[in-house]
C-alpha cells in the first residue's frame, strides 16, 4: 500500500459536526478531499448520499457506516468521526457516535477491498467499538484501526476474512448463508460475521458465502447439499440461487442479519422442521412462500417481486433506447430528418465505394416501387458521404430501438424466472410488437412469459430430464402456453388499448395535452431516477419509436422536466449560498452541467438531506415545465442528451423557455422554504 487507509488527518474526535447525517458525511468527505485522496469533495458526497438514499447505514450500538464507490475517490480511505452529540444514521436503537465514511475508488482493486472489509467485520465486535470510544488521541485511534486492517506480522488479524468453507462432518447440523449488499463493501461482510458469530454462540455453525466486492469463494456443493437450511441476507439478487434448490430458506435484507442474527437462525431451524415451510425453488425463481408475509418468509412479497421484475425490464431496456435514440438523432443531424425515409434505399443500393446522390436515390426508390416524395428528396444533403453516413447512423439507431419491446419483455421475464425466462420473454415481446400490442403488450407478455417459465421450472422432473429443462423444455413449454394464451386471449385487447392510447395522444391538444404535461412533470421530479421517474421515462421512450408528433411531444416534456431538479438546486445555491453548506454549494456548481445533460440524479444529494424542502418545489417546477412543453407543441426525437441534442428538437425556443421557467420557479421556492426554516431555527 503506497498510502495507509487512514491517517490522523482523516479523524475528528468528540466533534460537534452538526445534527444531520449529511453534515457529517460532508465533513468527512471534506477531510478525504483535503488530503488529495479524492478529486472533489462534492463528487464523494454525491456518491455517498446516493448510497444513503438506497437504505440507512446506521447499525445498532451507535455506529454509522456511510460508504460508497466513487469516481471521485483516488485512494481507498476511511474518514472517522467520534461525535458528541450523536447523529441519526437510521439505526433502530438511536443515533451514532462512531461514524466511518468508507470511500472506495470506483475501480478499486481487491487489496483495497480486503482492507475495507476487515474494518467492517471488526465493527460487529463490541470490544473493538469500545476501544474506539476509549481512545484518547487521534494517533491511538488510527493505530487501533490499522491493527485491524493491516496487523503487524507478529500480531494476528482481529477480523481476518473467513476462510473458505470446509466440508462439514456427516450428520452435523449447520446452516449456509449468502450475504450481499448493493456496494458490496460493508454490510455484506458485517452480516456474514454477525451470522457466524451468533451461530457459534448458539451451537449452530453458519457457513457464509459473501457476494461482495472482494473475491468470492463459493460454498462447496457438498456443503450446500448437506446443510439444514439456507439464509439469504441480501439487498440484491443472489448469484447462483439454483444451487440451493429444495433447502428451507429465510430471506431478508442484509441489515436484518446484522440486527437480528439470532432470530434469523431460529427461523431457519424452524423452517427445517416444518415440511410445509418455505423452500428455495428450482430454476432460481423464488420460493414456495413467495406471498408469505413477514420478514421471516422465504422471499419477498408478490408486489415487491412484481415491481422488481418491472424495474429489471426497464433497466435492461434503457441502454437499447439511449444508444439507439441518440444514434438516430446523429443520423438526423448528419443526413437531415428525411434520412428516415431514404435510409433503407441508400443502404441497399449503395456502398462506401459507391456513394449515393440525390438523383441516384430517386431512381433506386422508383425502381424498388417505393418512390420518395419531392419534399423528402429536397431535404436530403447533396453530399454523397453525408447521405451514406446519415443513413448508416439512422439505421443502426433504428435497429437498436427495434429491440425496445422485446428487451423490455425479455428482462421482465428474466426478473421473474431468471435465465430460463429470457428467451420466452424476448419472443413474447416480439409477438406483442407483431400483433400491435406495443409497450403495453410487451409488459403483459413479459409478465406472462416470466410466470409461465417460473412455474415450469418448478416442476419436479426425473434426473435424466433435468438437463433439458433450461434449454428445451422451459422455452418450448413457455412459448406454447404463454404464446397461445397471448394470441387467442390477449392480442386483440392489448392492440385495442395500444391503438386507443395512440389515437388519444395523437389527438391531444389544448387542455388535455397540458394536463398530461403536468402529470409527466410531477412524475419525473418525484423520486429523481427512482421507479416513478423511470415509469414516465419508459412511457416516453417507448412511444418515441412510433415517430408521431404526439410521442415526440411527450419525449420533450419528459426530458425537459427531468432537467429541472438539478438546475433548480444549482440556481438556489447560487442566489442564496448562505442557506447551504460548503459541500452543497460545490454540488450546486456541478449540478449546472448535470441538469443540462438531463441527469436528474444531480439533485439527489440535496433531496436526501432535506427532502421536504427540495422535492415538492422541484415537482412544482417540473409540472410547469411539462405543461409549457406540451401546450407549445415542443417535440424531441432523441431520448437523452439534454440541451446537447438541440438539433433533434422542434420549437427549440419554447423548450428552453419551458426549462428556464420551471427551474427558476423551483429554485426560488427551494430558497424561500430553506430561508424560512433557517429563521424558525434561529428563533
Amino acid at each position: 500500500m503506497s498510502q495507509p487507509i487512514i491517517t490522523t488527518d482523516l479523524v475528528s474526535l468528540d466533534a460537534n459536526i452538526g445534527s444531520h447525517k449529511d453534515e457529517v458525511i460532508a465533513h468527512l468527505a471534506g477531510l478525504i478531499a483535503a488530503t488529495g485522496r479524492a478529486s472533489s469533495a462534492e463528487g464523494l458526497i454525491a456518491s455517498a448520499m446516493a448510497r444513503e438514499a438506497q437504505s440507512a447505514t446506521g447499525l445498532p450500538g451507535g455506529i454509522g457506516i456511510p460508504h460508497c464507490r466513487s469516481e471521485a475517490v483516488n485512494v481507498a480511505s476511511l474518514g472517522f468521526a467520534r461525535l458528541d452529540p450523536k447523529v441519526d444514521f437510521g439505526a433502530p436503537d438511536g443515533g451514532a457516535d462512531l461514524v466511518f465514511l468508507i470511500a472506495a475508488p470506483a475501480g478499486g482493486g481487491d487489496t483495497h477491498m480486503q482492507l475495507l472489509t476487515k474494518l467492517a467485520r471488526s465493527l460487529v465486535r463490541k470490544e473493538f467499538t469500545q476501544s474506539l470510544r476509549d481512545a484518547k488521541t487521534k494517533e491511538e485511534l488510527v493505530q487501533l484501526v490499522m491493527d485491524v486492517v493491516e496487523p503487524p506480522a507478529d500480531k494476528p488479524a482481529a477480523a481476518a476474512p473467513a476462510p473458505a468453507p470446509a466440508a462439514a462432518p456427516a450428520g452435523e447440523k449447520y446452516l449456509v448463508a449468502i450475504t450481499a449488499c448493493p456496494t458490496g463493501i460493508a454490510h455484506t461482510y458485517m452480516a456474514a460475521d454477525s451470522l457466524t458469530q451468533t451461530g457459534d454462540e448458539m451451537g449452530v455453525p453458519v457457513k457464509v458465502e459473501t457476494q461482495g466486492s472482494s473475491a468470492t469463494t463459493p460454498l462447496p456443493p457438498d456443503v450446500i447439499k448437506n446443510a439444514t437450511a439456507v439464509i439469504f441476507a441480501t439487498d440484491v439478487g443472489v448469484k447462483g440461487r439454483e444451487r440451493f434448490a429444495g433447502l428451507p430458506v429465510v430471506a431478508s435484507g442484509v441489515k436484518r442479519a446484522i440486527n437480528e442474527p439470532k432470530k434469523m437462525i431460529e427461523e431457519a431451524l424452524a423452517h427445517a422442521e416444518n415440511p410445509n415451510g418455505p423452500r428455495v425453488e428450482a430454476g432460481g425463481g423464488g420460493s414456495s412462500s413467495d406471498d408469505a408475509g413477514g420478514s421471516g418468509g422465504g422471499d419477498v412479497g408478490f408486489g415487491t417481486k412484481l415491481r422488481q421484475a418491472l424495474m429489471t425490464g426497464v433497466s435492461y431496456m434503457i441502454p437499447f433506447v439511449a444508444a439507439g435514440g441518440l444514434m438516430m438523432a446523429l443520423g438526423f443531424l448528419v443526413g437531415g430528418y428525411s434520412i428516415a425515409n431514404a435510409a433503407d434505399v441508400i443502404l441497399q443500393n449503395f456502398s462506401p465505394t459507391n456513394l449515393p446522390s440525390v438523383d441516384g436515390i430517386t431512381a433506386a426508390a422508383q425502381s424498388a416501387g417505393s418512390p420518395l416524395d419531392a419534399e423528402a428528396i429536397s431535404a436530403l444533403p447533396s453530399s454523397g458521404f453525408l447521405l451514406y453516413l446519415g443513413a448508416a447512423l439512422f439505421k443502426l439507431g433504428n435497429l437498436a430501438m427495434g429491440f425496445l419491446i422485446p428487451a423490455l419483455a425479455g428482462y421482465i421475464a428474466f426478473g421473474i424466472a431468471d435465465r430460463p425466462g429470457i428467451a420466452p420473454g424476448f419472443v413474447m415481446g416480439a409477438l406483442a410488437g407483431f400483433t400491435g400490442g406495443g409497450f403495453i403488450g410487451g409488459l403483459i407478455g413479459g409478465l406472462l412469459g416470466g410466470y409461465v417459465a417460473l412455474k415450469i421450472s418448478q416442476l419436479k422432473v426425473p434426473r435424466w430430464l433435468a438437463g433439458l429443462m433450461p434449454v428445451v423444455i422451459i422455452p418450448l413449454g413457455t412459448l406454447l402456453i404463454a404464446g397461445l394464451i397471448y394470441v387467442y386471449v390477449l392480442a386483440k385487447p392489448t392492440a385495442w388499448v395500444q391503438t386507443s392510447l395512440t389515437d388519444w395522444l395523437t389527438g391531444m391538444s389544448g387542455a388535455s395535452a397540458i394536463v398530461l404535461g403536468i402529470i409527466l412533470g410531477l412524475m419525473m421530479c418525484f423520486d429523481l431516477g427512482g421507479p416513478v421517474n423511470k415509469a414516465a421515462y419508459t412511457f416516453a421512450t417507448a412511444g418515441l419509436a412510433q415517430g408521431t408528433d404526439a410521442s415526440m411531444q411527450i419525449m420533450a416534456a419528459v426530458m425537459c422536466a427531468g432537467m429541472v431538479p438539478p438546475l433548480a438546486m444549482a440556481l438556489a445555491t447560487t442566489i442564496r449560498p448562505k442557506l447551504f453548506t460548503e459541500p452543497e454549494r460545490e454540488n450546486g456548481k456541478a449540478a449546472w452541467l448535470l441538469g443540462a445533460s438531463f441527469i436528474s440524479e444531480g439533485a439527489i444529494p440535496f433531496a436526501a438531506g432535506d427532502p421536504l424542502r427540495v422535492i415538492p418545489p422541484c415537482m412544482v417546477g417540473g409540472a410547469i415545465t411539462g405543461a409549457i412543453c406540451m401546450g407549445a407543441g415542443v417535440t424531441l426525437r432523441a431520448p437523452h442528451g439534454g440541451i446537447f441534442v438541440f438539433f433533434a428538437m422542434g420549437n427549440v425556443l419554447m423548450f428552453f423557455v419551458a426549462l428556464i421557467v420551471g427551474f427558476v420557479i423551483a429554485g426560488l421556492l427551494v430558497a424561500v422554504l430553506k430561508s424560512r426554516a433557517k429563521k424558525v431555527v434561529a428563533a
